[in-house]
């Protein structure tokens, strides 16, 4: 058997798991479980310790191997479980070598856990080269693009530029030319990603910006039909992105942004860069250029010192900005982070807010979906099941080939999908 490789987190895993597949085969590791982590949330660090005693049990002549944000910032946890072999940090993990000495490490079993340990400071890395994933499936509906790693903010309550390291860029040469072999491909939909997207170009001669590469994707690959771009900081979107927004229907008339809360003194004890009325204003924006743009955030529900009146900020939010799509954190105390140390509120609080913006979330996502009604979209087929408009709305299907793009009406919806 070969490798199998479990994913935890954020689409940036997502891409990077076909790297270790590739880099961990091409090595010649066998009957070999790689999980790659997430450490966003105390939770995603519980699941991926849950899911190595779960595979252990199944598996139990499997090596473990744990890679990922929360294998790079608590190695010796991890190191300290029986189930694991071995442990290999974010930046180690996209590299062959570190998959050849992984090899040569678990070729006898009972090391020490120091000796499992291949994790390097993530603060030294510098320079980011790209990875083309040759794995990919031909006609695969979606693809992924790392073009930019790491991030330079330090918001109080995240713990990610210690698993991730500073922020550090791809060029856009490179980038141009991965997109241009998906597109050839056959690949549908591809989507740029990175932990901090719009701090894209900063590292690179002449700092070129998130806007610039898509025009540079846009203007020098004419095949490529959807591009779409993960979540952004809003505060950092430059006037060549805003331009491709209103310009070019190739870029996916979605936007996921990074809002975190709706309450001025929250955003700054989170040491966020925006404001609320920021937030409101740059939806606005993008609405004026492209009037049908679906928006996404990320929003903490509990964040330590939220009253009940700054958390009724947030829940407004998702009005005043007109939000579809809500991911919601209920806020999770990360050891080592300032909001750490700062006054808790009880778990219940955080759960009922959590609870409560959940629910503001299901009810932008009915009124989006009552509004698709009628409407004539290009429908991305991911499976026999399921597509997604441009919008990124789910769309219930039935028996269409995956990959291909149709022309559908929207008739009604269940409250979750739509119906075509």
């Amino acid at each position: 058997m070969s490798v199998d490789v479990v994913t935890f987190g954020c689409r940036l895993n997502a891409f990077e798991s076909e790297v270790i597949r590739r880099e961990a085969e091409a090595a010649g590791l066998t009957d070999t479980i790689v999980i790659n982590s997430c450490a966003v949330t105390n939770e995603a660090v519980a699941q991926a310790r849950q899911s190595i005693r779960r595979l252990k049990r199944e598996r139990p002549d499997a090596r473990i191997v744990i890679t990922g944000c929360a294998a790079q910032t608590q190695p010796k946890m991890f190191a300290g479980m029986a189930e694991v072999d071995r442990v290999i940090g974010n930046d180690e993990k996209m590299r062959a070598d570190a998959w050849r000495d992984a090899r040569a490490a678990l070729s006898g079993f009972g090391v020490a856990n120091s000796e499992k340990i291949a994790v390097a400071d993530i603060m030294a890395v510098r320079e980011m080269a790209p990875h083309l994933v040759d794995g990919f499936k031909h006609g695969l509906p979606r693809v992924f693009v790392q073009v930019q790693n790491g991030c330079d903010h330090r918001c109080t309550f995240c713990i990610i530029p210690y698993g991730r390291g500073n922020s550090r860029s791809v060029p856009m040469g490179a980038v141009v030319e991965q997109v241009r072999a998906l597109a050839e491909r056959g690949h549908a939909e591809i989507v740029l990603t990175g932990v901090d997207l719009t701090s894209y170009g900063a590292d690179l001669p002449g700092a070129p910006k998130l806007g610039t590469l898509t025009k540079q994707i846009l203007r020098h690959v004419p095949d490529v039909r959807r591009l779409r771009i993960s979540s952004i900081d809003s505060i950092e979107a430059d006037r060549d992105l805003l331009d491709v927004i209103a310009a070019d229907e190739r870029l996916m008339p979605h936007l996921h942004l990074s809002l975190q809360s709706g309450d001025d003194m929250i955003l700054k004890r989170m040491k966020r860069r925006h404001s609320r009325q920021h937030a409101i204003d740059f939806c606005a924006q993008v609405k004026r250029l492209r009037p049908d743009i679906a928006l996404g955030a990320d929003i903490i529900a509990g964040f330590p010192t939220e009253t009940g009146d700054m958390f009724a900020r947030s829940e407004s939010l998702v009005e005043e900005c007109g939000l579809t799509f809500l991911h919601v954190f209920p806020y999770s105390p990360r050891p080592g982070t300032p909001a750490a140390r700062m006054p808790q509120l009880r778990g219940d609080v955080v759960k009922d807010r959590a609870r409560r913006l959940r629910a503001a979330g299901e009810a932008a996502l009915r009124r989006r979906l009552d509004a698709e009604i009628g409407c004539t979209r290009q429908v991305l087929i991911e499976s026999a099941t399921q597509g997604r408009t441009e919008h990124f709305l789910p769309v219930a299907v039935a028996g269409d080939t995956a990959g291909a793009v149709r022309t559908l009406v929207m008739t009604g919806h269940d409250g979750t999908r739509l119906t075509a």
